[in-house]
């Protein structure tokens, strides 16, 4: 492995290291994200193509005007002839309309109970009493104001001067000299005029001036036979009174005229701005004007005003605006399709621990939310720009609600949506709109960005949730303090004496707590790991004991030495492990790595700290070769050195031959995958790697090569390892330690450890069946004390204590049994090291349940 002596990467480092695997990582995923940013364009493509076709189903000239057949020849064939005369109201919209009907003018009318009436707000007493309201009786009422009173109320006497009957021969004419007035509300056209279709009544319009009247002038209302349909909808509260009209002459009079012409537009459409259909206003002008001629020229003359019509009308399409109705929901849908996404990427890190194992290699958390948060902002950008340069082309409490950020994106979605039905869609000018409320909701939004991103980036280091170390609530208070903060105190360097209780035959166990009692006090640089008194204990569920996975362990393991932890299934070796890499948090106790705190100064120790944890951690659409750059990179290797590290490491796990480094680690086998999660624990040269079961699932030609890389690799570092093999414990261990129910039972090397606790031999015989019991004679009559372990279908093992026994007299009573029995195989083994864990557990097991 490359030596690295450079220090600790930097925060652009660390950055640079992330957005690489970021975007290598995407690019692994490049059908998905292509999928991704194109499911929104296929998606509207897909409503246009369903708006196009519900278009031309609907457009076909059955749909759009009714036709009838006429014989129009008079020779009994049928011609086809459609228009607006034989269509059904909902096909007259489309049908073209080449002579459109003349229509009567008339005068917008306040329904009877809005007309004006004496009030305390209104100064004019010649008003009717408010009474006339109740009977529906009330008059309506023109204002005239002016500064000339003799030309006022001769302009008042010529505006209604019109027969009192209609001439039914010529009724066009005759309501040419008529005012009319209706209460209905006009449509946006003049093609159809809803006030002859209705039940309310059109009135006949009359003057009832009194003499002397300067101020206003009440008018007669003569109902005719002309009936509507549309009821009145007025927006005026009941304090409000309407006039039909109000003329202003100001300074006129017969040498010259000048007239401002008030009226009522009170018929608005929901966003209250802008009126529902036609001003009835062209009579008003009409109604002035006459009344100037007359005044000038005497009764006689007259401006007939007959009717009004609109403009001749083409054939329109009919269609169904189908993307404004689901407009709102394809805006939310689309928009929300990228969360899930972030999300899963988050959750997935998070989940397989990608995310810790990241800062085991030195990756800081300033590096990884900036690189996170932008990278993941960007890609919402660019998906966002993208959706709305394609719409573009195609197309009180509630602010204390939106302080949460789903209420101010669907109002903002709600807003857009809104503005979508239109013809010009949302503009940015309309952010100045005070009733749509955009504006807050971008303030919103922007000032929601930085303060959740600080609170989530809190919360990530203060609450673990069984993925790392917690820190100190006031953990940002840390640059300004002497010493660091901590969740809990750490434990007194004035030791009284071991508080955890040692078994007399345990002594090397107690020789090793008193070492790093003494390490405490003393501290030492040639020790790269020292544990005091580490305790993890699990809290109770459901009405069960509190579980010790760690009891009170005390270890000290210099540079250059590999230290091995056996045991059995649960007896705390990968609860330590996690402690020790900062997956969780010690309940009491504490350890230090290379002098620093494993509670306080994680982020310190990941920079030189290497782990090849008991599962895989790997990106399965990144390749060996991509992995290992990574975590160079967050190693802070660069360069030339970074290209050789990776080069040495695929090569020392074998890995490199036949481009197998070049392969996504999902293609991998679950030997490579161990392969390859070792050379990432090794690379950039750490001072401290825990192997956790590093061998598993490895053939036996990877796995001796996989043991010489470990050998080379223990130089200068500190090596924690766990493993079930015996003899891979005894191949690559200086010291063993023998774990059990969370407490260290034994600890030395591999041959201190068969002497102390294997004082015997093993021998075995194998004969036929029926000569069984001469081989038991035979070695009764040797060593009456062995002690028979072994016995299956002639086959038996009998346990020879060391002390008794001389490998001459075994040679020479074997040789002189074969003259008088058959003997298939026989054998004198010493003691193994799995018979001295087997010992050892079960001794341990049992002292447990006694105590």
């Amino acid at each position: 492995m490359a030596d690295s002596s450079h220090g600790p990467a930097s925060f652009w480092t660390q950055a640079n290291a992330l957005l690489r695997k970021n975007i290598t990582f995407q690019k692994r995923n490049l059908k998905t994200n292509v999928g991704l940013i194109a499911f929104p364009f296929i998606l509207c493509l897909l409503l246009m193509l369903i708006q196009v076709f519900i278009n031309n189903v609907m457009d076909k000239p059955g749909n759009n005007c009714g036709c009838t057949c006429i014989d129009t020849k008079g020779d009994g064939t049928c011609e086809k002839i459609c228009g607006i005369e034989y269509s059904t109201l909902d096909q007259v919209a489309t049908c073209p309309i080449t002579s459109p009907q003349e229509w009567p003018v008339l005068l917008q009318i306040p329904a009877p109970e809005y007309r004006a009436t004496r009030a305390d707000f209104l100064p004019f007493t010649d008003l009717p009493d408010e009474s006339c309201k109740r009977t529906g009786s009330c008059p309506v009422t023109i204002l005239l104001t002016g500064s000339n009173q003799s030309f006022g109320e001769s302009m008042a006497g010529n505006l209604f001067k019109g027969a009192s009957s209609l001439n039914s021969s010529d009724i066009l004419n005759a309501l040419a000299n008529v005012p009319l007035g209706s209460e209905s509300i006009p449509e946006s056209s003049n093609f159809l005029e809803p006030a002859f279709s209705s039940n309310l009544p059109i009135y006949s319009i009359r003057s009832q001036c009194a003499p002397n009247s300067t101020i206003s002038v009440p008018v007669e209302l003569v109902s005719t036979t002309l009936q509507q349909v549309v009821l009145l909808r007025c927006e005026a509260q009941t304090h409000k009174s309407f006039f039909l009209t109000a003329y202003d002459f100001l300074n006129s009079n017969e040498n010259g005229y000048n007239v401002s012409i008030w009226y009522n537009s009170t018929y608005k459409d929901d966003i209250g701005s802008r009126p529902i259909g036609l001003v009835r206003t062209p009579r008003l002008v009409n109604l002035a004007s006459n009344a100037y001629l007359n005044f000038l020229r005497g009764a006689g003359i007259k401006m007939l005003f007959e009717f009004v019509k609109e403009m001749p009308k083409s054939e329109t399409q009919s269609r169904l605006d189908f993307s404004s109705l689901l407009g709102a929901l394809f805006f939310t849908w689309i928009v929300l399709l990228l969360f899930p996404v972030i999300l899963t990427s988050l959750v997935y890190e998070k989940q397989q621990n990608l995310r810790i194992m990241m800062k085991m290699h030195g990756l800081g958390d300033g590096p990884y939310w900036m690189i996170s948060y932008a990278y993941f902002l960007f890609l919402s950008l660019v998906y966002m720009l993208c959706f709305v340069i394609f719409g573009s082309l195609i197309g009180g409490w509630v602010v204390v609600m939106e302080i949460f950020p789903g209420f101010a994106l669907y109002r903002g979605l709600s807003e857009f949506a809104h503005y979508s039905m239109g013809i010009d869609g949302m503009r940015w000018k309309d952010l100045n709109d005070s009733k749509n409320g955009m504006r807050e909701v971008l303030i919103i939004m922007i000032v929601e960005w930085l303060i959740v991103l600080l609170v989530a980036f809190y919360l990530d280091q203060v609450v673990s949730l069984g993925s790392g170390v917690r820190k100190h609530p006031l953990f940002f208070l840390q640059k300004f303090q002497k010493r660091p903060l901590l969740s809990f105190p750490r434990p007194s360097l004035q030791r009284q004496g071991s508080k955890v209780l040692v078994q007399i035959e345990k002594a090397d166990v107690a020789q090793e707590m008193e070492k790093v009692e003494q390490l405490v006090l003393e501290p030492s640089t040639s020790y790269a790991i020292v544990c005091d008194n580490l305790k993890k204990i699990y809290p109770g569920n459901d009405g069960n004991p509190e579980k010790f996975a760690v009891r009170g362990l005390s270890l000290a393991i210099p540079r250059g030495e590999c230290f091995g932890m056996l045991g059995p299934n649960g007896a705390g070796k990968t609860s330590f492990i996690s402690m020790m890499i900062g997956l969780i948090t010690p309940t009491s106790g504490t350890a230090l790595v290379q002098g620093l705190d494993i509670r306080a100064d994680m982020d310190r120790i990941y920079t030189s700290m290497g782990v090849c944890p008991q599962h895989d951690l790997l990106w399965e659409t990144l390749t060996g070769r991509e992995h290992l750059l990574f975590y160079g990179r967050l190693k802070n290797l660069k360069g030339a050195a970074l290209t050789q590290a990776v080069e040495e490491s695929l090569k020392s796990v074998n890995l490199f031959h036949g481009d197998v480094g070049d392969k996504q680690a999902g293609k991998y086998s679950g030997g490579m995958k161990r392969r390859l999660s070792v050379a990432i624990s090794l690379i950039g040269d750490p001072k401290v790697v825990y192997m956790d079961e590093p061998s598993t699932g490895l053939d036996p030609a990877s796995r001796n090569n996989l043991w010489n890389v470990v050998k080379r690799a223990k130089q200068d570092r500190a090596i924690i390892l766990t493993t079930h093999s015996m003899e891979e414990a005894e191949v690559l261990c200086d010291r063993l330690g023998i774990f059990v129910d969370g407490s260290l039972q034994c600890i030395g090397n591999p041959k201190e450890l068969k002497g102390r606790y294997g004082g015997s031999y093993v021998f075995t015989m194998t004969t036929s069946s029926s000569e069984e019991a001469e081989v038991e004679n035979l070695v009764r009559r040797l060593y009456p004390s062995a002690n028979k372990i072994y016995h299956i279908s002639g086959t038996q093992k009998f346990e020879l204590p060391k002390q008794e026994v001389r490998i001459a007299d075994v040679f020479q009573a074997v040789e002189t049994a074969k003259s008088k029995f058959t003997i298939y195989a026989w054998g004198l083994a010493d003691t193994t090291l799995e018979d001295v864990f087997i010992k050892v557990a079960r001794g341990a097991q049992a002292f447990n349940m006694l105590s």
